[in-house]
């Protein structure tokens, strides 16, 4: 009860934010001139808390909500193909009740697993800005706190990993025990517990242009499974 009070506290800060007016701007934009594919549809044009499961033990990293997927729908990866690739991984994996997530009131229900990301706010070009990544930062400290039980960090792309290494910094947590390379499967380990796996991010660039596969996506979320099964819980 305690931690979903302290992230309900913590998602009903996160949707009044404008601390970034790139983004701001960015993200109303998308909403109030949308593709023509989405004409009709009222946008939540509003920055994306995390989503989950409270006593997750598996956390998804990513970098920001698409203007026309989380932007359009109000949830993390919902909307949009990344979000279509993701979900039917952790499906597989167990990890989610349904493969697929359109909108906020699907029915879709994580178990063991929250998702999260370094900006909370749809992105121009997928290039956040330093002081934008440091502004939100805050938000993803106070999630690591909350979520005390995570035991493995799934990093959603390079920026994700980065900013995930710099958060465990700034909270004074143990640092890696192995030196930390980014790339598709690997894993660094900390002194606490905790495992971090590196994924290749479900975007259309990378599984249009067969960088990832769903093979590997599935085989990232598997790994997850099976380190917190060989872990103390």
């Amino acid at each position: 009860m305690k931690t979903s009070s302290a992230l309900g506290r913590l998602n009903a800060e996160i949707v009044r934010c404008r601390r970034c007016p790139r983004l701001v701007a960015h993200r109303e934009e998308s909403g109030a001139n949308p593709p023509r594919r989405y004409h009709g549809e009222t946008y939540w044009a509003r920055p994306l808390t995390g989503f989950g499961d409270p006593d997750a033990r598996v956390l998804l990293v990513g970098l920001a909500p698409a203007a026309h997927g989380g932007n359009r729908t109000g949830r993390m990866f919902t909307g949009d193909q990344s979000g279509a690739w993701l979900f039917a991984a952790l499906h597989a994996a167990g990890f989610a009740n349904q493969a697929t997530s359109i909108h906020r009131d699907d029915g879709l229900r994580l178990k063991d697993a929250w998702v999260t990301a370094a900006l909370r706010c749809a992105l121009p070009a997928n290039k956040p800005a330093p002081d934008e990544l440091a502004r939100c930062q805050p938000f993803l400290l106070t999630e690591l706190r909350t979520l005390s039980r995570v035991r493995v960090v799934v990093a959603l792309g390079r920026i994700g990993w980065d900013n995930y290494l710099r958060a465990r910094r700034v909270l004074g947590w143990p640092p890696p025990i192995d030196r930390p390379v980014f790339g598709h499967g690997a894993t660094t380990r900390f002194a606490d517990g905790t495992t971090l796996v590196g994924s290749y991010h479900p975007s259309q660039q990378n599984t249009f242009t067969g960088k990832l596969t769903r093979p590997m996506l599935n085989a990232i979320f598997m790994k997850a499974r099976e380190l917190l099964e060989s872990s103390p819980d």
